[in-house]
């Protein structure tokens, strides 16, 4: 199941408003089919498993890290019934599809035809990378993530607002691979008109999976940026499972003062700049009581010189 989940990671950033699932077939030990949800939603993985397999999966193990769907779609039969036309042994899932559409339905219609489901293997590792849908199922909202580039001592510019380079190639690199995984990417208008930014992923080969970009601002986005007039806004977005928020200091602290931010991804400079300009603004603490117990820490991963931190939210 874990390299079930592994290759579901390959899709995250490219699938919306689909899962990014991955999928693994195995009979008398050995990988006989492989599949992830491919670009645009389809071909989901277990379709595309399957298709490997052939005649194969006939008797084997199917390991789907989400429930396979059981909805009727113009782009494709039900993931469900290619399982029961395959007449695999078993079906292990790793967590359970909460769309309306689907939520147990996919379990029940594989049970009822003889199959055996096993449920609950890695479920928290295959949450964990299919975040974004999850996030936007349950919450009506995209995951966000909020990337911050901070010293030692929390500061993304000098006074004068000079930020190039605060980390090394190594994390610059790393955050565009992170670029690469979200739908869409947002900044504030102080940072758009500061340093108009691309947003882009400039990375060798995945420059096809640079994102979409969004401006935070009470007027008019420029032509090819969606406009997002306040936090609460993202809402509203239309197929969008995985936000990620790149500035400045008042569009970060906008979304953590609205408690919209799900995951933090910090690059710490190993540098000291004093008087400079801080990562985030006032976000209406009343006390260093209510600052307590909000982030969990769950990596960290040192780049170069630099430092990667990943916290998430604690709900």
């Amino acid at each position: 199941m874990a390299a079930a989940v592994a290759l579901g990671w390959r899709g995250r950033g490219r699938t919306a408003p689909n899962p990014n699932v991955g999928c693994l077939i195995v009979k008398e030990g050995r990988v006989v089919g492989r599949g992830w949800t491919q670009p645009g939603g389809r071909p989901h993985a277990e379709a595309m498993a399957l298709a490997e397999a052939g005649d194969e999966a006939q008797g084997a193990t199917v390991y789907a890290s989400l429930e396979p769907c059981a909805h009727e779609s113009a782009r494709g039969p039900a993931c469900a019934d290619l399982l029961v036309a395959a007449r695999p042994a078993r079906v292990v899932i790793a967590c359970g599809d909460p769309d309306p559409r689907i939520d147990g339905r996919g379990v029940a219609r594989i049970e009822a035809a003889g199959i055996a489901v096993t449920q609950g293997i890695c479920t928290e590792a295959a949450e964990a990378s299919m975040a974004g849908f999850l996030t936007r199922i349950r919450l009506g909202r995209p995951f966000v993530t909020l990337k911050l580039a901070l010293s030692i001592d929390g500061r993304i510019a000098l006074a004068s607002g000079e930020s190039r380079w605060l980390t090394g190639a190594e994390a610059r690199a790393d955050a565009h691979a992170e670029r690469a995984r979200a739908d869409m990417i947002l900044v504030g208008r102080g940072t758009y008109e500061a340093d108009s930014p691309s947003l882009d992923v400039r990375l060798p080969g995945l420059a096809d999976r640079s994102p979409m970009r969004a401006l935070l601002t009470g007027g008019d986005a420029p032509e090819g940026w969606a406009r997002i007039a306040e936090p609460g806004a993202i809402h509203a977005l239309d197929g969008i499972n995985d936000l990620m928020v790149e500035g400045g200091a008042r569009t970060a602290a906008a979304f953590v003062a609205a408690d919209l931010v799900d995951r933090l991804l910090i690059y710490r400079a190993p540098i000291l700049v004093g008087g400079g300009k801080a990562g985030l603004a006032d976000i209406g603490l009343d006390s260093l009581a209510a600052a307590h117990g909000r982030w969990r820490r769950i990596a960290t991963r040192p780049l170069g010189s630099d430092l990667r931190e990943d916290y998430v939210r604690s709900r």
